[in-house]
């Protein structure tokens, strides 16, 4: 993506204005997409839905949009027939000897039917194209991405990337940067969820940091998943386990947060899923309200200082694990030392380059456990610390020399150092 498209993606739905993007994956399902649902989601913190849950019929879509509308939610529509049509079943190819293709004038039509019959809510963001595709579809996805910008320039195309498992060495990064220069995306979504029975998969830190840095070589967003239900392959999370996911995720640099997922998958698919924020039968989880108390009383207040600033660094100092992949702490010449427990540490940057105002998040790097650490910046560099206090949204001085920071299980802070 050039310089010039990154800065118009900045004004498409989520990844444009001040509002940190909080979303679920697999939303109530037709019978419970009522508006008292639809309230409940957004009183939880949440900004957007992305469909799914049997939400595949264009009746149905348009009644989800509806509700949505009446909230103030989001919608980014998935499984739509057209969608489907568009890049699952079929390759966009003018060469008419290709098997099972359709022409670039075809997928205008599908993508514009989907446009008519969506694009007129207030609550439509834009289309879910794929998710977790692999490398043959990109120049495909990259067609149909061209033909929904031609068509509706103002509205998100959006795909979601599969995790770092089962790649060669290199070969996530080769994959990575392969599907921005095919189908330039205007954000990079990935999905990994690292907290498995057997403990945490430390990949997950590579993982995070093959994104970021695509991203900033491309200027492009980045957003992932965070686990909130077990299933066969990893399990449930608790509050504070959701908590330090999404830290994790905003110390390397996230704009955006999705929960996978917010109702319960039907046992039916057969991939073992348990309770979610809500379960089976509609009913709150301790899910709902950690999650509630997370997204409205820490991401997004934090999430809004956050989203304009750059990604710098990221370093995990003490780490337990000591994972392949990540950077650990050394001395620089914004930080001099860094002492105590386990933390990782992201810090961020103004647009401005000649600005040497610097932000420090400080990660609990345990989630079961308490933290405590004093990070150390370097003497006569900056004036002053402060504080992010989420409650008031404000800043407020600490100590400037040695920087005390106490962090419950999971947990985070953020200082701006000016």
């Amino acid at each position: 993506m050039t310089e010039a498209q990154a800065a118009d993606a900045g004004g498409l739905p989520l990844i444009g204005g001040p509002d940190f993007p909080i979303g679920i994956f697999w939303p109530p399902p037709p019978d419970q997409t009522t508006q008292a649902r639809y309230q409940e989601i957004r009183d939880a913190g949440f900004t957007f839905v992305i469909t799914g849950n049997y939400l595949d019929d264009g009746n149905i879509i348009g009644w989800a949009l509806q509700q949505a509308d009446q909230v103030g939610l989001k919608v980014l529509i998935s499984d739509d027939t057209q969608l489907r049509n568009l890049t699952r079943w079929f390759t966009i190819s003018d060469d008419r000897s290709v098997p099972m293709s359709i022409t670039t004038a075809d997928g205008r039509t599908l993508v514009q039917r989907a446009l008519d019959a969506y694009g007129g809510h207030p609550s439509f963001a834009g289309f879910n194209m794929f998710d977790e595709p692999w490398a043959d579809l990109f120049p495909t996805l990259g067609r149909a991405l061209a033909i929904a910008r031609s068509l509706r320039p103002t509205m998100l195309p959006y795909t979601n990337l599969p995790p770092d498992l089962g790649f060669p060495p290199g070969g996530y990064q080769q994959f990575v940067e392969q599907f921005i220069q095919t189908v330039q995306p205007a954000l990079l979504s990935f999905d990994r969820y690292p907290i498995l029975s057997s403990g945490l998969d430390a990949g997950y830190f590579s993982n995070w940091a093959t994104i970021r840095q695509a991203g900033l070589n491309h200027g492009l967003p980045t957003w992932t998943f965070i686990q909130s239900v077990g299933s066969n392959t990893f399990r449930a999370t608790n509050g504070a386990e959701m908590l330090w996911l999404i830290n994790v995720s905003l110390a390397y640099g996230a704009k955006g947060i999705q929960y996978f997922t917010y109702w319960t998958p039907d046992p039916a698919r057969g991939e073992g899923f348990g309770p979610a924020i809500i379960d089976l039968n509609g009913r709150r989880t301790e899910r709902y309200r950690a999650a509630q108390q997370i997204n409205t009383g820490w991401l997004s207040p934090v999430g809004r200082q956050l989203k304009p600033l750059v990604s710098e660094q990221v370093v995990h100092f003490n780490d337990p694990q000591n994972p392949g992949g990540v950077t650990p702490f050394a001395a620089d010449d914004v930080l001099s030392a860094v002492s105590g427990d386990p933390v990782i540490i992201g810090r961020f940057r103004s647009g401005d380059p000649n600005d040497r105002t610097r932000w420090l998040l400080v990660v609990n790097r345990q989630y079961d456990r308490h933290s405590s650490v004093t990070v150390s910046p370097v003497p006569g560099r900056f004036g002053g610390v402060s504080q992010f206090d989420a409650r008031s949204q404000n800043y407020r001085q600490v100590q400037s020399d040695r920087i005390n920071v106490s962090l419950d299980a999971g947990a985070a802070a953020l200082y701006r150092l000016s």
